[in-house]
């Protein structure tokens, strides 16, 4: 990719299972850091929350591949039955308890936990937020480590768009960059759909992406 100023990326570079690479920055670097540690962690459970968007279900697919652990699925959650040990991720912790019900997982937290497994968490809300009404499992979730993903900052977001806009081989300068970055949403997937947007309006008319092009995708619902 060309850019009319090369735009430094000054960092960390994890490779997902989605083969997309995953930058480490202020924002989740504690998060990344306890993936890293384990198994060696303070607490066999560790719940990551953050806005939709901030990177958490990238961080759990780095877990699992890590790991070589398992999903607990809402669809399937006796599947741990036979074999409750090792690392599992729940991806959603709130919305597989609507589907599964509160004793799903406690049973399948004691069934871990006794296994001397792990579990990592992901949710909006950190587990004190949660509306769990069995006291044993919201004393179990309460002893949770708990890490907050902030939405990413304009380094991140920035180093992002330039990953994203040279995945798809697109020239870009970097004075579009800075006229995105303070009017678009701050996430990861409003990053990807903006790079969605500006690719396939820049095919359409055949021209390059400008501000005055960015600005019409911004506008829109991309």
């Amino acid at each position: 990719m060309i850019l009319a100023r090369q735009i430094p990326l000054q960092f960390e570079h994890r490779s997902a299972l989605s083969c997309e690479d995953f930058l480490v920055s202020d924002s989740n670097r504690e998060a990344v850091e306890w993936i890293d540690h384990w198994p060696d962690w303070l607490s066999p459970t560790v719940a990551i929350n953050g806005a939709p968007g901030a990177g958490k279900t990238h961080l759990g697919v780095i877990f699992i591949e890590k790991t070589r652990g398992q999903i607990f699925d809402a669809a399937n959650p006796e599947a741990w039955v036979e074999n409750a040990a090792g690392a599992w991720l729940v991806d959603g912790a709130q919305n597989f308890i609507n589907r599964a019900g509160e004793k799903a997982l406690l049973h399948f937290y004691n069934a871990v936990i006794e296994a001397k497994g792990n579990i990592l968490l992901l949710d909006q809300a950190p587990p004190s937020q949660w509306p769990l009404s069995l006291p044993d499992l919201r004393s179990r979730m309460l002893t949770a480590l708990v890490v907050e993903v902030l939405p990413p900052d304009d380094a991140l977001l920035s180093a992002v768009l330039v990953k994203l806009l040279a995945d798809r081989q697109l020239v870009v300068g970097t004075r579009v960059i800075d006229y995105v970055l303070p009017r678009m949403e701050r996430s990861f997937v409003a990053a990807g759909n903006l790079v969605k947007g500006l690719d396939r309006l820049a095919l359409a008319e055949k021209r390059e992406i400008t501000i005055s092009l960015a600005k019409r995708v911004l506008s829109s619902e991309f």
